[in-house]
């Protein structure tokens, strides 16, 4: 029989593993509104209380980083936090494009 730390080792790395890879593919899936678009942006500084895509981990307050992914934005309009939109749409709303993404 194993010692009960090692169980909890191996259930602890498993669990991480998994999220990693989801988290890993949610960040590089186009939303399904994009389909049949060759161009989307990540628009930042647009994204409302947790209706975010993603943000960014390198956004630190208090020396801890806030997130990394989606559904997390502390609050409304944070330069760091995005959303996908149409080419071309970020401006016209206001927002930075951070990146754009071939489809």
């Amino acid at each position: 029989m194993k010692p009960k730390s090692r169980i909890a080792k191996e259930v602890l790395t498993g669990v991480i593993a998994l999220g990693t890879m989801a988290s890993s593919s949610a960040v590089y899936a186009a939303p399904d509104w994009a389909k049949g678009l060759s161009e989307i942006e990540k628009c930042g500084g647009v994204a409302k209380k947790g209706k975010n895509d993603c943000g960014t981990k390198d956004f630190v307050t208090k020396g801890k980083a806030f997130h990394d992914c989606s559904g997390q934005a502390p609050q409304d309009n944070l330069p760091e936090e995005w959303v996908y939109t149409p080419a071309g749409v970020c401006d016209k709303i206001g927002g930075k494009v951070l990146k754009v993404k071939k489809l």
